[in-house]
């Protein structure tokens, strides 16, 4: 046991729930942002905007013409797993053979593709890192390894998870067309929470292909918790803090929830206002890229989630129904008061009325 301890720690394999459902999702996210999110605002800019360079074919493969952002999106399956494995610490050439089994994995797993990617693009990535450079012929080895394991688990598995993943999304997404009120409650609190606790919610949301009104109440909650934290902490933290926690992520507050967790009630009874004031009051669905649902106003994708997909809705949206709108003034107020107004409204008076209870002190929300 100690020798296979001793191996597995000189090849940088670290069984835990931190290195897998932390590290590596919140990599998976960031390729998730740099190939689909990206893709799917450079479309939606160039289509509102008439540039010219954003909508013209820059190639054509097998048929298909691609823009820009098409061919950024289209590069979300090897970009995620990627990304895990550099999250994973991979060595070079596992970590570029990734590629093919980020493709095969995400075509293979559907809707859920993304959560099919991160369970497959973990086990390749390990089992790659294990024979790399136990041989003479390493170039050989560690490739084909991490390729074959990869495509043959995705083969087998990819399709059953990614059904998975998208049932489960679509009945978060039903339960909320069916009880707006309760359920927007639920996924904008739950959501917001996942955003700011060291978990990727944008990862969560993309596996879960969370779109439509649940979408909504999942970009409540976030904006709740960023912009509720950012107002919030003002007098501590200022204009640096507004806009690190405002356009960054909540997640900097972790170290004084753990000193003090009743300065995370606030943001979280905000986003149990604004939940479902999103999905009964305005109807606000999020039908852009499901990457969205979790992103709040980082870089204010969010925001621009909704927006893209009231334009130009994802693919994941086109198959729960969503079709293409014109916004008018009531959107955009309701998309202004849902993950700006309100919460930063609502935070900082509920935050105010903690202070006054000597619930939270000055410097509890201090950032270091």
């Amino acid at each position: 046991m100690q020798k296979f301890k001793a191996f597995l720690k000189r090849k940088n394999i670290e069984i835990s729930v931190k290195r897998y459902l932390v590290d590596a999702m919140s990599a998976m996210a960031q390729g998730l942002f740099c190939t689909l999110l990206i893709g799917t605002i450079l479309n939606t800019l160039g289509t509102q905007f008439h540039i010219g360079f954003l909508t013209a074919t820059v190639a054509t493969v097998n048929g298909t013409p691609y823009t820009i952002g098409g061919l950024a999106s289209a590069m979300v399956g090897p970009a995620m797993a990627v990304a895990i494995g550099y999250a994973l610490s991979a060595p070079p050439l596992v970590l570029f053979s990734l590629v093919p089994v980020g493709i095969a994995t995400n075509a293979l797993g559907g809707a859920g593709g993304p959560l099919a990617v991160l369970v497959v693009a973990i086990v390749s990535s390990e089992l790659g890192k294990v024979v790399s450079k136990e041989t003479k012929v390493d170039i050989l080895v560690t490739p084909l390894v991490t390729i074959l394991s990869g495509i043959g688990l995705a083969y087998l598995i990819a399709a059953p998870i990614g059904k998975a993943a998208s049932w489960l999304g679509q009945l978060i997404m039903l339960a909320t067309e069916l009880q707006p009120f309760w359920m927007g409650i639920l996924v904008s609190v739950i959501v917001g929470v996942l955003l700011t606790l060291p978990v990727s919610s944008a990862a969560i949301c993309a596996a879960l292909s969370l779109t439509g009104l649940a979408g909504g109440a999942a970009v409540a909650g976030c904006c709740a918790q960023m912009v509720g934290f950012a107002v919030m902490s003002f007098r501590e933290n200022k204009w640096g803090g507004l806009v690190s926690q405002g356009l960054g992520t909540s997640m900097l507050q972790m170290g004084n929830i753990v000193k003090n967790p009743l300065v995370f009630l606030p943001p979280i009874l905000t986003s149990a206002i604004t939940g479902p004031i999103a999905t009964c009051l305005f109807r606000l669905e999020m039908n852009g890229a499901a990457v969205n649902s979790g992103m709040g106003t980082c870089g204010l994708c969010g925001p621009i989630g909704v927006w893209t997909g009231w334009t130009n809705p994802s693919a994941a949206a086109l198959e729960n129904g969503a079709v293409a709108i014109t916004p008018t003034a009531m959107h955009w107020i309701g998309l202004a008061l849902v993950c700006i107004v309100l919460p930063a409204v609502l935070c900082w008076a509920i935050g105010l009325l903690f202070r006054k209870l000597g619930w939270i002190k000055d410097g509890d929300l201090k950032l270091q």
